[in-house]
């Protein structure tokens, strides 16, 4: 299936596809902070509406996951990482997406603050 979401002002807006089957809620110190609740799709199935340039990013720790926010609202919708495979991947911001129920959404907690 095919979603579309953004920030919060617009700025920045996506399509993603694939089956939302669950989100992760990690407790990192970041992840904790945004509040966010991540679906993990390849990143080829991660469409920008708005150029990339819209966006800024975020490193921190090992600098393997570069958080992608808008500078306009400062809301978070993805993230991208390459996964343990090698595979280019993107972590969505389910909170981002527009229109789903997030509470038919199984949410996995990931330990993130002991990694």
């Amino acid at each position: 299936m095919k979603y579309t979401g953004s920030c919060h002002c617009g700025n920045v807006k996506f399509e993603a596809e694939g089956a939302i089957e669950s989100g992760l809620a990690c407790n990192c110190s970041i992840c904790q902070r945004k509040g966010s609740l991540l679906w993990f799709v390849p990143r080829a199935n991660l469409r920008l509406l708005t150029p990339e340039d819209q966006t800024r990013s975020y490193l921190f720790n090992q600098h393997r996951i570069e958080h992608r926010f808008c500078p306009n609202c400062g809301i978070h919708p993805y993230a991208e990482a390459v996964a343990p495979d090698g595979t280019p991947t993107a972590a969505i911001n389910l909170r981002c997406i527009d229109g789903i129920d997030l509470a038919a959404i199984p949410v996995h907690h990931y330990d993130g603050r002991a990694r």
